[in-house]
């Protein structure tokens, strides 16, 4: 499928896409492939740090912190439903799925914390975001929040990501 991945990053003397734009293309075409989607997608995906992700977190979500990860879907879709060509922009003939912005050094942080290394917490985390560009969500600890777990899980699988690679960021 022909997915494009729009990277971009917005830290001066940081080149985080050329470090992690593979690996996040990979993630991305996977996550859109394991969900069924048919249909060419187009995601902007913002690699930034700390500072830059607080900024957008509090002029979007009113949120004054850094987070990891924050989604911006462009429709409001069903989970599991893939979106179909209905949503394609004419002139690209792509779905504009919508836009990701991850925090590299959080990501970086979370992988040593949790022990599995800076590859597999940024490949999850932008698993997690385009899940929510195709309308996952897990605002309760219920059965929708299983369900983008199971998910998020098959897709690092398929990917050959496990929870015990890269323990030392270098998958």
């Amino acid at each position: 499928m022909n997915h494009e991945v729009l990277l971009e990053s917005d830290c001066d003397g940081v080149d985080w896409c050329a470090a992690y734009g593979a690996l996040l293309g990979r993630a991305v075409a996977e996550a859109l492939a394991v969900q069924g989607v048919q249909h060419p997608c187009e995601i902007s995906v913002l690699l930034t740090d700390d500072a830059g992700i607080q900024r957008i977190n509090l002029a979007q979500r009113a949120v004054d912190r850094p987070t990891d990860v924050l989604s911006f879907p462009m429709f409001e879709l069903t989970p599991g439903v893939p979106p179909g060509e209905m949503y394609a922009d004419p002139a690209t003939g792509r779905i504009p799925l919508g836009d990701m912005a991850l925090s590299v050094p959080r990501a970086v942080a979370q992988g040593a914390e949790f022990g599995h290394g800076t590859q597999r917490e940024l490949a999850y985390l932008a698993v997690h975001s385009v899940l929510h560009l195709l309308g996952y969500d897990h605002l309760d600890e219920g059965a929708e929040k299983r369900r983008m777990r199971r998910a998020e899980e098959e897709i690092l699988t398929r990917l050959g990501i496990t929870r015990t690679e890269g323990q030392d960021g270098d998958q």
